[in-house]
């Protein structure tokens, strides 16, 4: 295990909440039907890669398909999202970089505008000031559908909120971390031609490129964007609540996985700063073995851990 710092109580957690403070969850069929609206796209993807195998897909595809998902989704859960957004373990200015790079070849904001919208939230979640809350005020099937897009990629296309530079100041401080920022557009450019060209070194053909930038690169980004996003919508209305917190944050077992350890997002609310999501045996957390393998390698250090008493302090 890596070197830890017990922390108590951690930045962030609320504890108890006054009734009617938060909205108030979906009902059955309303979760129903936004859990149909999230995993239809998958299953369309999945059902794509099945008809295409050996047409217009192949274990080439598929290497390329789940390193880059594992490398870039790493570079938003360890990277933009532990180590930037929350603090939860400090490491090098080299690794930082990397981390910064990975993140922003997942194309979804450069490193300090994803930091700031993700510092935001926190103290409203699932309140009228929540960029992307599933709980939408109004009723009915509507107000379920225009809160499950919202939540799920609405709010990307909204304005930005003012003054967003003030939750980042700390990163601002670092040349290299501003560097890496302003590289947004080389990021995005490299995390198309990297599986492109991988993919033509491979199979010894311009199609092999051809197919490693569509699977390794678009259609890799749609999968690490939707299940991104599904922390967002489908971790605030399904799932299981075993923390206290002022929001519908649920740990969701599938997005614990897919989402690499992002899934246990009551844990994760409960205890913002902790550098483990998954804080029980069974709960899959990749990105937490990520940061485990870096302390033992001397590349991590002052990791945060929640301890078991204030985690038994927090429980519902």
């Amino acid at each position: 295990m890596p070197a830890t710092t017990t922390t108590a109580p951690l930045e962030g957690s609320r504890g108890d909440v006054p009734e009617g403070a938060t909205r108030q969850p979906l009902s059955l069929r309303m979760r129903v039907m936004t859990l149909a609206v999230i995993i239809t796209p998958f299953l369309g993807l999945l059902a794509g890669i099945t008809f295409l195998w050996d047409r217009g897909f192949s274990w080439v595809d598929l290497g390329l398909l789940v390193g880059m998902y594992l490398l870039t989704g790493l570079g938003i859960t360890v990277g933009f999202h532990r180590l930037f957004t929350h603090r939860a373990f400090e490491t090098n200015g080299v690794v930082q970089f990397i981390l910064a790079a990975l993140g922003s070849m997942a194309v979804q904001a450069p490193l300090l505008r994803w930091v700031a919208v993700h510092r935001l939230p926190h103290p409203h979640s699932d309140g009228a000031d929540e960029p992307h809350s599933p709980h939408s005020p109004d009723p009915g099937v509507a107000g379920l559908l225009r809160g499950a897009w919202h939540a799920h990629v609405g709010w990307v296309l909204q304005p930005e909120p003012p003054h967003l530079d003030r939750y980042v100041r700390d990163l601002l401080q670092s040349r290299l971390l501003r560097f890496a920022h302003a590289l947004f557009p080389v990021w995005i450019l490299a995390s198309l031609l990297i599986p492109a060209i991988l993919g033509g070194l491979l199979t010894g053909s311009w199609m092999g490129g051809v197919f490693g930038l569509i699977w390794g690169g678009l259609a890799r980004i749609f999968l690490v964007h939707h299940v991104t996003w599904s922390v967002n919508s489908v971790c605030h209305t399904w799932g299981r609540r075993p923390f206290r917190n002022a929001d519908q944050s649920r740990n969701n077992v599938l997005f614990g996985i897919l989402a690499l350890g992002e899934g246990w997002h009551n844990n994760h609310h409960a205890f913002p700063t902790s550098a483990r999501h998954g804080l029980r045996w069974w709960q899959l957390d990749v990105s937490y073995w990520v940061i485990c393998a870096l302390s033992w390698v001397g590349l991590a250090w002052k990791v945060k851990l929640p301890s078991r008493p204030l985690q038994a302090g927090q429980m519902a």
